[in-house]
């Protein structure tokens, strides 16, 4: 009996190893064949609540950009009727070819609701893709769920967009979670932060990012 449940054991342990590089099999580069697109501080355009200065709903400290808003603020320019938002738009903008935003991201818990990275810029409408966080998923725009269980610690986004295809891709910890067509060609751009998009937010609104990065597919 006591060897029949050794080898059950051994066959468990094994069957494990193999599913974990089987996992790992999915596990890429998502960067490969890209080349990087240096920035300077110049190719970070900030938008935040017009009436508050950036200092108070922006922090750069030892690498993290620390992006907050309130649900109550007011849009980043008088006469909008856009919801409130704290974001940074990234230099250059695109009209074809392949493109790839690359950013760690830290979600506090209890943000919901809230955008945390888009490509803004389409044929038809303003944006290409959004991602929103609801109560720690990632989704895309208000529907299919992306990434489960992202409270409070960091991980990797990786967005890509083939323009000429009309394609676009979300890894997440270097795994792809999503693909879907664009919405059409356009005056083209990266962005994160939050922007309280929905109207069902909550009241405060968080996301932390480093290391953010650029490519350009040659």
């Amino acid at each position: 009996m006591k060897r029949v449940c050794g080898c059950s054991l051994l066959l468990l342990v094994v069957n494990l190893s193999l599913l974990n590089d089987g996992l790992k099999v999915f596990a890429i580069d998502p960067t490969q064949g890209f080349t990087n697109v240096p920035l300077t501080p110049s190719s970070f355009i900030y938008q935040k609540p017009y009436n508050v200065p950036l200092t108070d709903r922006y922090s750069f400290h030892n690498g993290i950009r620390r992006f907050w808003v309130y649900s109550n603020d007011k849009p980043f320019e008088r006469g909008s009727n856009t919801r409130p938002r704290t974001e940074v738009q990234i230099k250059p903008d695109y009209t074809s070819g392949i493109w790839q935003f690359e950013g760690y991201a830290f979600i506090p818990h209890g943000t919901s609701g809230a955008t945390i990275v888009q490509i803004h810029g389409a044929a038809e409408g303003n944006t290409t893709i959004l991602l929103r966080i609801y109560n720690g998923d990632m989704r895309y725009y208000n529907g299919e769920v992306i990434a489960t269980n992202l409270y409070d610690k960091w991980f990797k986004v990786n967005l890509i967009h083939n323009v000429d295809e009309g394609k676009i891709m979300v890894y997440i910890n270097d795994v792809k979670k999503f693909e879907s067509h664009d919405e059409g060609p356009g005056d083209l751009y990266f962005k994160c932060g939050v922007y309280g998009a929905p109207s069902d937010t909550s009241r405060y609104m968080e996301s932390r990012w480093r290391d953010i990065k650029i490519y350009k597919k040659s």
